[in-house]
Parts: C-alpha cells; sequence; structure tokens
C-alpha cells in the first residue's frame, strides 16, 4: 500500500514538473490557439483580422489561399468551423516563430454540409513587437479516426 502512495505521489509530481516546464510563451500560444479556434467558431472575421498576419497563407484540403480569402470564407459561412475538439497540442519556438501542432476531429459546415474529420493542423506563429500574429494554417486529413 505505502509503495502504491508513493507512486501516484511520484507521478503527480512529476505531471505537476512537466506542465510546469512550459513556457510562458508556449502557454500563451496555445491559449491563442484555443482562442482562435473560438473564434473561428464565432465567425469573428474581425478578430481574426487582427490575428492573421497580412501575407498568411491557409492550406486546405481544397487549396491554399490567403488571408483575405480565408476571412471572406469565414464571413460567408462557406467554411464555418463549428467546433474543433483538441486532443492533442505541442508547440516549438525557434527565435519569433512558434509551431504548434493540434490533432483535432473537426466540425464543420462545408458547402452546407456538416462533416466531421480527424487532422493534424500545424499553425506558425510569428512574434512581431508584442503580439503573435498567425503565419501559416495548414490542415493534413489523417486517414484513421482519432488518427492513429
Amino acid at each position: 500500500m505505502k509503495t502504491k502512495l508513493m507512486g501516484i505521489i511520484f507521478m503527480l509530481l512529476c505531471a505537476q514538473w512537466s506542465f510546469a516546464q512550459q513556457s510562458a510563451a508556449e502557454q500563451e500560444i496555445i491559449q491563442l490557439s484555443k482562442d482562435k479556434w473560438q473564434w473561428m467558431s464565432d465567425k469573428n472575421a474581425e478578430i481574426l483580422g487582427k490575428l492573421f498576419h497580412e501575407k498568411a497563407v491557409f492550406v486546405h484540403m481544397g487549396g491554399a489561399w490567403g488571408t483575405e480569402q480565408e476571412l471572406n470564407i469565414i464571413k460567408s459561412g462557406g467554411i464555418w468551423y463549428k467546433k474543433a475538439d483538441i486532443h492533442e497540442v505541442s508547440v516549438n519556438i525557434i527565435d519569433n516563430t512558434a509551431i504548434l501542432l493540434n490533432r483535432i476531429d473537426l466540425l464543420a459546415v462545408v458547402g452546407g454540409n456538416e462533416v466531421t474529420n480527424p487532422f493534424e493542423v500545424t499553425e506558425v506563429y510569428i512574434k512581431q513587437g508584442d503580439n503573435w500574429k498567425l503565419g501559416a494554417l495548414s490542415f493534413t486529413r489523417l486517414m484513421t479516426p482519432g488518427g492513429r
């Protein structure tokens, strides 16, 4: 019993230490990404326009385009990013660039049809002054449910 209790305490300490190892910048990027998914769900093109870099690229299953077209698609409802269920997230920061990977199940409405797809999403953020700007958003459809 004592060994099990010590094992549980050790696991809790390791989990807490692991979480503490995320830098403030990594935590900021993770929160910004979560907020972005909500803003996309809300079709909040105004705030997304402030987040997206003017030269950002967006890679989807149906093609690739820039910021203006992505914002127009969101405003018009051409793609409604209804709900992103985030299963895994990781962040790597290199100088003023953050690369975030999300494994998600995305519920979206595309061309009037509701669809759910598993994706590995790559988000690239660039630090400009005190603000992070989204420079790239790329969806890679996973071939198996849950991505594994």
